[in-house]
């Protein structure tokens, strides 16, 4: 019974270190909200993420996550990643979600930035985000 508990334990562990954490601003550090406010100076009703040992910031829209962008705990840019509607995808997105994840619906939809200027695509699918090329070439599920 002890070995379960511990296990149960440990696993739960992981779990919480590899799923987003919600954060206080205070929990965040202050070269993160400087970069922040540096680049995104018009943002305003920011709420905090940690994710993979990065710092996200998400704001704007009804849901408060119209943009979200991702900081090192640095403070170094990392990407940001802007809520488009489904439609607005690549045409060939679509398709191969169709052949490949029996046509799962695509319940939300970003375009993605990251700090070289490169755009990427993603469609989250039964809670797992699809990354595709700015032409909709699948790149990997994250």
């Amino acid at each position: 019974m002890k070995k379960i508990i511990i296990l149960s334990l440990s696993i739960f562990a992981i779990a919480g270190q590899v799923m987003a954490q919600n954060l206080k601003a205070s929990q965040v550090p202050a070269q993160v909200k400087e970069a922040l406010a540096k680049k995104y100076p018009a943002t305003k009703k920011v709420s905090w993420e940690k994710e993979k040992g990065n710092y996200e910031a998400n704001w704007g829209g009804r849901s408060g996550e119209d943009n979200s962008v991702q900081f090192t705990p640095t403070g170094t840019f990392i990407e940001i990643v802007k809520a488009i509607p489904v439609t607005d995808l690549p045409k060939s997105i679509a398709p191969y979600i169709k052949a490949h994840y029996n046509g799962a619906k695509i319940k939300e939809a970003g375009k993605v930035t990251d700090a070289t200027g490169k755009t990427m695509y993603e469609a989250e699918i039964k809670g797992a985000d699809l990354i595709f090329d700015q032409n909709g070439n699948f790149i990997k599920k994250d």
